[in-house]
């Protein structure tokens, strides 16, 4: 049995379809019902904050997969994460499960080159000091041999059904709907953005090989381009041209007292003003894995997600 905490979600939702598309059984675990298409699908209700209720939830599992997120607001990550942490590590303890916990960049920082999985933890916001202090717990319960589990880290998201992604808000979305594309800091820097459906299925991957277990793996995801780049190749998918305002440190924080949303990324603004360069060399080598170019990935979203209004 394969069991998604935190179900619904973008990242959720693509490795369900890789799942059931390889015919396994899958439990979804969240804490709103989740409706089901399949009848290889379960759903069973659970408040990751709730150890008693996650334990209960992944029993029977031979691989969970956390996936979950939480409210965008480093207050709420500071109370909250731990304890999900907690949880989610005590029951793959109970269960001897394999976890597989996705994750994002942030507990890197500022990082002046390439982002490897060899990269120091080096956090300059307060939500990556949540996120360094969540991941080392994981990885030394791994180390210490307490439970087998991997790290599946992805830079930024672009594809998203939510439009929980900068890139497909400001730029896809927005072309969709004819108007001009926003791009946060400098659009001349380089940017990585991994492409949910090779997100679903190199968590598969991962999920179906022992091997992988007690290390971190950065997912499959195209090299680096600039902002610029970005949006011309958005542009060329809706043959609009690639007009597009840059969004400043105090616009952000002058929209910030309007919307909490914004408020809470005003941190992350080092990440729009320097190249984040994403590097997933191992795992593209490790299960021979090209991952979606972004002409590809961007026409898919433009024309299956947010098509022209």
């Amino acid at each position: 049995m394969h069991t998604i905490l935190g179900a619904g979600g973008a990242v959720a939702n693509a490795l369900t379809h890789q799942l059931v598309k390889n015919n396994q059984h899958v439990k979804l675990v969240s804490r709103k019902p989740i409706k089901l298409q399949s009848e290889k699908i379960v759903w069973r209700q659970a408040d990751l904050l709730n150890q008693q209720e996650v334990l209960a939830a992944v029993t029977g599992s031979d691989v969970i997969y956390a996936t979950a997120g939480l409210v965008y607001d480093y207050k709420i990550w500071q109370a909250q994460w731990p304890i999900v942490m907690e949880n989610i590590i005590a029951a793959a303890k109970a269960t001897q499960a394999r976890l597989i916990f996705f994750d994002n960049v942030y507990m890197y920082g500022e990082v002046n080159g390439t982002m490897t999985e060899n990269t120091a933890y080096n956090p300059c916001s307060k939500k990556g000091e949540v996120r360094a202090q969540i991941a080392t717990k994981l990885m030394e319960e791994a180390k210490a041999g307490n439970i087998k589990a991997s790290i599946a880290r992805a830079a930024d998201f672009y594809a998203t059904e939510n439009k929980n992604s900068f890139f497909d808000m400001m730029v896809l979305d927005r072309y969709a709907h004819k108007q001009s594309a926003q791009w946060i800091g400098n659009a001349n820097k380089l940017h990585s953005f991994s492409y949910i459906p090779d997100m679903g299925k190199a968590l598969y991957l991962l999920g179906q090989n022992e091997g992988t277990a007690n290390q971190i793996w950065h997912m499959p995801t195209a090299k680096a381009l600039t902002g610029k780049q970005f949006i011309a190749l958005a542009a060329e998918a809706y043959s609009v041209k690639p007009n597009y305002m840059a969004i400043n440190k105090l616009m952000m924080n002058l929209v910030g007292l309007f919307d909490p949303l914004v408020k809470s990324s005003v941190e992350m603004y080092y990440q729009y003003v320097n190249d984040y360069i994403f590097d997933s060399t191992k795992f593209e080598q490790t299960f021979n894995f090209k991952p979606t170019n972004y002409a590809d990935g961007i026409k898919f979203a433009a024309t299956t997600i947010y098509k022209k209004g």
